[in-house]
C-alpha cells in the first residue's frame, strides 16, 4: 500500500480578507477582496495529495455551510474523510487577514473539532496504518477537551508510523501535560520561526533549529521554517543545515507553512531523503506565496517547471 499522510486535527472554513494594513486598535480598514475557503489543516493535505501522496483528513467536521464547504473542497482534491459527520454543530472558521505586504493574521472560532470525543479518536487510531504518516497540528493540541485525547493517540502509535508535530502559533498555550509526551513520541517537529523562538527563547535560527531537535527523542529530527530564506533542518548527530529557499514576490503568504509541511511529508513518504524533501517543501511554499489564497501549492508538474526555471 502507499504510504499516506494522515491528518489529526482539523480542517476549517478560511474568511480571506485582504487589507493595506492592519488597523490601530478601535480603528477599521477596508478590505480590497474576499474569499471564503477551505483552510487549516486542508492546505497541508492539498500539498501533499498534489504531489501524489494519498491524504486523509480524520478530524471532525459538522453540519451547516462551513462543514458542507470543507467536505466539498476536500472531495475536490481527491482528500478522504475518516469520520462521519457530526449533527451537533458546524465546522469552525478562522477570519484571515492578508496586508499588502502578504503577511497574514488570524482570527479563529473554532466548532465541533473543538469537541472531539473518545469514540472519535479510537476510531481513528483504529484506522492508522502501518507506514502512515500522521500530521498533528497545534491548534488542536491548544484546545482543552481535544489536545489530551490526541496526546495519548499520538503516543500510543505503532513504532511503524510516523509522526509529524506542527506546533502553530497557539503553541504557547499547549499545557505541558499536553505537548511533551508528543514531542517525546514526534519523529519530526517542523516550526516556523516565531514558534521556534517561542518554544526555545532563541532569535537565532541554527540555535533555535538545534534547540527544537534537543527537545525531541533521540533519533528525531526538526525543521525550522525560515520563509524566503528556505528553512533549517535538524538531524540527530549533526548540526542544523540550511536549506536555501528560491527568491520569489510573495503575494499572499497565507497556507505557506502548511505547503512546507505537506510537501516535506510527501515527498518523505516517497522515499526521498529529508534534505531532498526539505528543498522540495522550500520550493513548493515559494510557489505557493507568488499565488492568491490559501491551497495554492503546486503539482508535481508545476513543481517541476518551477526548479526547471530555477525557482522563478
Amino acid at each position: 500500500m502507499s504510504r499516506r499522510l494522515v491528518l489529526v486535527g482539523n480542517v476549517i472554513a478560511d474568511l480571506v480578507i485582504e487589507i493595506p494594513a492592519l488597523p490601530e486598535r478601535g480603528g477599521d480598514v477596508v478590505g480590497s477582496r474576499t474569499e471564503l475557503t477551505a483552510g487549516g489543516g486542508f492546505n497541508t493535505l492539498v500539498a501533499a495529495r498534489r504531489l501524489g501522496t494519498p491524504a486523509v483528513f480524520a478530524g471532525p467536521h459538522g453540519t451547516g455551510p462551513h462543514g458542507d464547504l470543507v467536505r466539498a473542497a476536500l472531495a475536490a482534491e481527491g482528500v478522504e474523510t475518516l469520520l462521519p459527520v457530526r449533527v451537533d454543530g458546524d465546522t469552525g472558521f478562522t477570519v484571515a487577514l492578508v496586508d499588502g505586504g502578504g503577511e497574514r493574521t488570524f482570527v479563529t472560532s473554532f466548532g465541533v473539532e473543538a469537541r472531539l470525543a473518545e469514540p472519535e479518536a479510537a476510531a481513528v487510531a483504529a484506522e492508522i496504518r502501518p507506514g502512515d504518516l500522521v500530521q498533528l497540528s497545534g491548534y488542536a493540541l491548544a484546545l482543552p477537551a481535544v489536545g489530551p485525547l490526541l496526546a495519548r493517540l499520538a503516543t500510543g502509535l505503532p513504532a511503524g508510523v510516523t509522526l509529524c508535530l506542527d506546533p502553530a502559533p497557539l503553541v504557547a498555550d499547549i499545557p505541558p501535560a499536553v505537548l511533551e509526551p508528543v514531542l517525546a513520541r514526534a519523529d519530526w517537529l517542523s516550526a516556523n520561526a516565531r514558534e521556534a523562538r517561542l518554544m526555545t527563547g532563541h532569535e537565532d535560527p541554527a540555535a533555535a533549529a538545534a534547540a527544537l531537535r534537543a527537545r525531541l527523542a533521540p533519533g528525531a529530527g526538526a525543521v525550522l521554517r525560515a520563509g524566503g530564506a528556505g528553512c533549517w533542518l535538524a538531524l540527530p548527530g549533526a548540526e542544523p543545515r540550511h536549506v536555501p529557499g528560491f527568491p520569489v514576490h510573495a503575494v499572499d503568504t497565507n497556507g505557506a507553512g502548511d505547503a512546507h509541511v505537506g510537501a516535506f511529508l510527501a515527498r518523505l513518504a516517497q522515499g526521498e531523503t529529508p534534505a531532498t524533501a526539505a528543498r522540495t517543501a522550500n520550493a513548493a511554499a515559494a510557489y505557493a506565496v507568488t499565488r492568491t489564497g490559501p491551497a495554492t501549492a503546486p503539482t508535481s508538474a508545476q513543481l517541476a517547471e518551477f526548479l526547471a526555471g530555477g525557482g522563478a
